[in-house]
């Protein structure tokens, strides 16, 4: 839980780039990419991930909303563009209708009662969640990955060095 807003700010700020480096990668012909038939394609978790920030409009906090809709963009420079937009404009809503007193108050979802404090943790833990998921239907469409916590196996060979299997 975050109980001042400078340092969701801050770790906001980081984990909201490795976010946008990884959406950069994408490409419209890779939008497609199914894990299994049926299920979510990479495009539609992509803009599932830039459309769930508005989510935190719920905590009473007011941006605009996504432009496009709903249904997943077929367009990787739009998913790219929007989420930086948004995910500028979720932190510009929380350091200025917010306090650090407010990541205390807690907010009523699905029956269930957020701290907003907890509800902006979960939302990066929601990303990162959702960026593991990108990566691998990234290396199935043979996409180069971004480092993120760390080197890829591709990375390590451009260095020269073994990558661990």
């Amino acid at each position: 839980m975050f109980t001042r807003i400078e340092d969701f700010a801050l770790e906001w700020t980081d984990e909201a780039e490795l976010t946008a480096r990884v959406l950069d990668l994408l490409t419209d012909a890779s939008l497609g990419q199914e894990v299994i038939e049926g299920r979510r394609t990479l495009g539609q978790i992509a803009w599932h991930l830039v459309h769930s920030l508005h989510y935190m409009s719920s905590l009473g906090l007011v941006f605009d909303a996504l432009s496009g809709g709903e249904e997943a963009s077929v367009s990787a420079a739009l998913i790219a563009s929007e989420y930086r937009r948004i995910s500028n404009d979720l932190l510009h809503a929380v350091r200025t209708q917010w306090k650090d007193g407010t990541l205390f108050e807690s907010v009523v979802i699905n029956k269930e009662a957020w701290l907003n404090g907890s509800s902006l943790r979960y939302s990066i833990m929601h990303q990162s969640h959702h960026r593991g998921q990108m990566t691998v239907l990234m290396r199935q469409a043979g996409l180069q990955l971004p480092n993120i916590y760390g080197p890829t196996y591709e990375t390590w060979i451009e260095k020269g060095i073994t990558p661990l299997a």
